[in-house]
């Protein structure tokens, strides 16, 4: 593939399919730079996106009708295939040259089936596996952390949408589902540091300890980690007077979906990783307890539940 096949502009037009909590913030900071138009099942969310500068679009079609890059910022594989193929899917009405920037954690081989159903298109569009990290503030301000998988050709079509996201772009290697094991790499490591920061304050709490003078001593330390400094304040809420007005800024659902991922993919290369695997039953259990809409850091209620501690 010639790099000519891919319109090379500072300023393609974008469009981003999926506004969530990642989704409209990186629209939002697309739409002050590029000719963006998104969609999201959401009215309301799709205001808030036009109150920036988007282009409002009826379907994901729509939406990448005239886009050289095509952002999806979905939750899962099932919200990608019917994005790009369900009815009124963007695959539709994808231009030739296009690219087609996935950067929603569904794991390496989903993201090499997926370049394989939009090659089967014959329409000349390439997938660019681009996880991203780092949460809504971050992808809203441009600081985000993205790993990528991608032709050389269709990384330099991406480019610009991707700099303007990411303050750290890193490529890992030349095809999609490389960018997909790095995240998931990433998120073993997000996911067994949360787990264990709420194993941290559910101890300090069995101990009689207050839990925010705990996090505040141990974040300065080598204890520390960043999931700890910054889940820690959401779970000492957890037992505060607001506790039901905890911030949700990570679904704790979401690591139920990416620990599956990371479990799965160590079981395929035959390597154990028995951290990850208890990480992975802690939010199966958040989840069984109802948790799944709440923030990740909730979790720390299934170790020290709420009335209970010294």
């Amino acid at each position: 593939m010639s790099t000519s096949a891919y319109p090379s502009t500072s300023t393609p037009r974008t469009a981003v399919i999926g506004l969530g909590a990642m989704g409209l913030p990186m629209a939002q900071r697309l739409a002050g730079a590029f000719p963006v138009a998104v969609f999201d099942i959401a009215a309301e969310r799709r205001a808030l996106a036009v109150e920036h500068g988007a282009t409002e679009a009826a379907t994901p079609a729509e939406a990448a009708r005239d886009a050289d890059v095509v952002v999806l910022a979905v939750r899962d594989q099932a919200q990608v295939d019917g994005a790009l193929f369900g009815d009124s899917g963007a695959a539709a009405t994808l231009k030739a040259g296009a690219v087609v920037v996935l950067t929603s954690t569904v794991g390496p081989e989903a993201a090499r089936a997926t370049a394989a159903a939009l090659a089967e298109r014959g329409a000349d569009v390439r997938l660019v596996d681009a996880p991203v990290s780092g949460g809504p503030t971050r992808a809203g301000n441009g600081d985000l952390l993205i790993v990528v998988g991608a032709e050389p050709a269709a990384l330099e079509a991406a480019r610009p949408v991707l700099d303007r996201l990411a303050s750290t772009l890193t490529v890992i290697g030349d095809k999609p589902g490389d960018g997909q094991a790095l995240k998931a790499i990433n998120q073993l490591l997000a996911g067994v540091h949360i787990a264990a920061a709420a194993e941290a304050v559910a101890l300090a709490r069995g101990l009689g300890l207050d839990p925010q003078t705990v996090i505040d001593s141990l974040s300065q330390g080598a204890a520390g980690s960043f999931m700890f400094a910054d889940r820690g304040p959401r779970m000492a809420q957890v037992y505060g007077d607001d506790a039901d007005s905890v911030e949700v800024r990570s679904r704790l659902d979401i690591f139920v979906k990416d620990m599956g991922i990371v479990t799965g993919i160590a079981k395929h290369a035959h390597v154990p990783v028995p951290l990850a695997s208890a990480a992975e039953q802690l939010y199966l259990l958040g989840e069984r307890a109802g948790l799944a809409a709440r923030d990740d850091s909730s979790i720390v209620t299934v170790l020290s539940p709420r009335g209970e501690g010294r």
